[in-house]
């Protein structure tokens, strides 16, 4: 097939971890990929993903934090491919402190990217969406779009924005056959939580192995850590499965039970 006719998908922060085991499960499946990330190597990343899977794509070296960088990769992504039918906001940062010593700069930064940067992605393709009538949105939330944990106030506000960002999408998007979809992992091991583990030993004056027993794993039914391809394949149920055209609004927990408490 022509990359004309086949279905394109645009995922935020899809040059590491998470972001990039979605990208590699849509490019198997043949799909055209435009890839983002911060990594220098980004461009390099893409382009060698492409080239495995034999696929079309863009790389798009933009600031989640620059609404103008989000636009521009949109009307770029739209002229080259006439359309980008999923969405994956994925994209996230984090920081960990007491709420006391949380620096300013840290509570916006977060809110920039883990939310206010998926409103603009999404408003900058919703048009062309609702115009063809199709559209499958996911955000990558987290367990604390659902569950908060103290030290982590910019994230849990973050996560329990995008949540009722997608349910406002979901209601918004039905008539149009566009679903908005939030799925919420637990403990991922990407870079994003080893990153954390250094500001968790000394927020709670732990060693690495008891911050990764005590903090990380603690409330997980399963001790474990839940993998990146188990986080794809959850998105690729929502935008692929039979389910997938009614399946809308929800916020799928994938965090080996820690919310079940």
């Amino acid at each position: 097939m022509s990359s004309a006719t086949k279905r394109t998908v645009l995922i935020t922060g899809s040059t590491s971890g998470i972001g990039m085991a979605i990208a590699r499960m849509y490019a198997h499946k043949g799909y055209n990929l435009i890839f983002n990330g911060l990594e220098p190597n980004g461009a390099e990343i893409a382009a060698g993903i492409a080239a495995e899977f034999g696929i079309d794509h863009l790389f798009f070296p933009a600031n989640m934090a620059d609404p103008a960088q989000i636009s521009e990769m949109a009307a770029k992504s739209l002229e080259r491919f006439g359309t980008v039918d999923i969405l994956i906001n994925n994209a996230g940062i984090q920081y960990v402190s007491p709420l006391q010593d949380f620096p300013e700069v840290k509570w916006d930064a977060i809110i920039d990217i883990n939310l206010n940067a998926a409103f603009h992605m999404t408003k900058a393709l919703w048009p062309a969406m609702k115009a063809q009538r199709f559209g499958r949105i996911i955000n990558i939330a987290s367990a604390h779009g659902l569950i908060a944990s103290p030290f982590k106030s910019a994230y849990v506000s973050s996560k329990f924005g995008i949540i009722g960002f997608t349910k406002t999408m979901a209601l918004e998007g039905g008539e149009f056959g566009i679903t908005a979809n939030a799925v919420c992992p637990g403990y991922v091991f990407t870079p994003i939580v080893e990153n954390q583990i250094p500001d968790q030993m000394k927020a709670h004056n732990m060693t690495r192995e008891e911050v990764i027993e005590k903090v990380f794993l603690k409330e997980h039914a399963v001790k474990e850590f839940i993998s990146v391809e188990a986080i794809a394949e959850s998105v690729l149920f929502l935008t692929e499965s039979a389910a997938a055209p009614v399946t809308t609004g929800i916020a799928l927990s994938v965090d080996a039970g820690w919310t079940a408490h």
